[in-house]
């Protein structure tokens, strides 16, 4: 086994083998349990180590080495996006409504009343709904 990667933290570590283990190649973690005991030491020990056979390593760093940011950008724009009941435009924004008045209610009276909702407000008409569509 041979070090493709080393990771400041175990969950990274992991994330970058399930990567790998969907490829088809097989990877160890290697100081894992050491830096979760005392993750001070992550630095002076190297960090977790991410280990692979030596014929995968090209494989292996070839994967974790590419950015698949594109790939999700793509399947974002081909998804339909949500719009404006109201007046269709896609320009909208997560609001919560009413959370002036709750945080008021609190300060005055000392206890909260929850009753604001969380939704959409479109930035256009300035029209809020619970779901967009």
């Amino acid at each position: 086994m041979i070090v493709v990667a080393r990771f400041s933290f175990p969950h990274e570590a992991h994330i970058a083998k399930a990567s790998l283990e969907a490829a088809g190649i097989e990877s160890c973690i290697a100081d894992e349990h050491t830096i979760n005991t005392q993750w001070l030491y992550s630095n002076a020990i190297g960090g977790v180590r991410l280990m692979v056979a030596e014929q995968d390593l090209e494989q292996a760093e070839n994967i974790l080495s590419t950015d698949f940011s594109d790939v999700l950008c793509a399947e974002q724009s081909v998804t339909s996006q949500d719009h404006c009941p109201k007046c269709d435009s896609v320009k909208i924004e997560p609001f919560t409504k009413g959370k002036r008045s709750a945080f008021l209610v609190f300060i005055l009276l000392g206890f909260p009343l929850f009753f604001y909702k969380h939704g959409y407000r479109c930035k256009e008409c300035g029209h809020f709904c619970e779901n967009a569509k």
